[in-house]
């Protein structure tokens, strides 16, 4: 069960075991701490108790906040317990200065790549008798999109500004081209102009910054319950208040995640509404916010068998703490069925 708070103004306390929460004289929501698996506060001018904030961490359910305007996932908060293992902590930041450091990086970017090839054929595979020139070009773009592979193969030597640049211009001229090959699969009426993050004006660029927003807390949420760092990365640089570690697991996750939910929710009609003021409204918000969540119990093929979503993304980041502590041999990056 997920708690998400998404109107200004509201407040959230505990009463006898349960989460309430209240606008003025009326009641939004009431979920037990029993079965409550996270919090996610998704508005500007939400409030909660202390009494709320003992208790979720006494319980170990998060509390995500978010950006009520652009997603900006801000931070999360959690029992002081969890990020205090620090001894995955100095083999995280040693790793950065081995071998390892440079192989984490680049089966960040691999799993992302091959991700991005198999969403294409995901979605290829349900146009082969409806519209076969479009199953033929996405089956032909997740063939160049897999051809970013060989250069990341080809970065050797130590992690730092110069291979990480060749491995991030590998992975951006493959999203360049996933992206381009996915235009024609979204409906016109969204007017997409193409892939834009920060400041996007339209509706499915908007969507999607949202939804990476949401899924950046989900994965910040499994790096902390390893013990790792989110902030210190490998693919992306170390910059003040940037959790790089946090954008190098999401790249695993982003294609299973957020683009197959969102572009299967346009492709069956679902409206995407904007405010006034041009971004999306609080009830196409907290849309988003449920289908992801739902979509994060959702299973997967991973090692032999199915598993939820989440499960796997935990054992991502629990597999990232094993390989920089020298228990695991190699780190094989997730990556989504077709």
């Amino acid at each position: 069960m997920h708690l998400i708070v998404e109107q200004i103004g509201s407040f959230i306390s505990k009463h006898q075991g349960r989460l309430r929460v209240e606008k003025g004289k009326e009641r939004l929501a009431e979920v037990p701490l029993l079965h409550l698996e996270q919090v996610l506060i998704c508005s500007n001018g939400v409030a909660l108790s202390s009494d709320v904030v003992r208790a979720c961490c006494k319980e170990g359910i998060p509390i995500h906040f978010l950006n009520g305007r652009d997603g900006d996932d801000y931070g999360t908060l959690v029992h002081s317990g969890l990020s205090g293992m620090a001894l995955t902590k100095r083999a995280q930041l040693r790793a950065y200065e081995q071998e390892r450091g440079l192989d984490l990086a680049r089966a960040f970017a691999t799993g992302k790549v091959q991700s991005q090839a198999n969403l294409l054929r995901y979605i290829a595979k349900y146009r082969k008798e409806a519209d076969p020139d479009l199953h033929a070009a996405l089956t032909t773009a997740a063939t160049e999109v897999l051809d970013a592979l060989h250069a990341l193969a080809r970065v050797t030597g130590e992690l730092g500004e110069a291979t990480r640049a060749a491995l991030m211009g590998a992975e951006g001229r493959a999203a360049a081209r996933y992206w381009q090959a996915l235009a024609p699969v979204l409906p016109a009426e969204l007017g997409w102009p193409g892939r834009e993050t920060q400041g996007a004006g339209d509706r499915f660029n908007q969507a999607l910054n949202y939804g990476y927003a949401v899924l950046r807390s989900q994965v910040r949420q499994a790096l902390l319950l390893a013990g790792l760092e989110p902030m210190a990365g490998f693919l992306h640089a170390d910059r003040p208040g940037k959790p790089s570690l946090t954008l190098d697991l999401i790249e695993e996750f982003r294609q299973a995640v957020v683009d197959r939910t969102l572009i299967g929710q346009v492709n069956r009609g679902v409206d995407l509404v904007q405010q006034e003021d041009g971004l999306l409204d609080a009830t196409t918000r907290k849309r988003i916010v449920e289908k992801l969540l739902e979509r994060m119990e959702s299973t997967e093929p991973y090692l032999g068998k199915r598993q939820p979503l989440r499960h796997i993304l935990q054992l991502q980041a629990r597999q990232i703490a094993t390989y920089v502590r020298g228990e695991r041999e190699v780190y094989t990056p997730f990556v989504m069925g077709w």
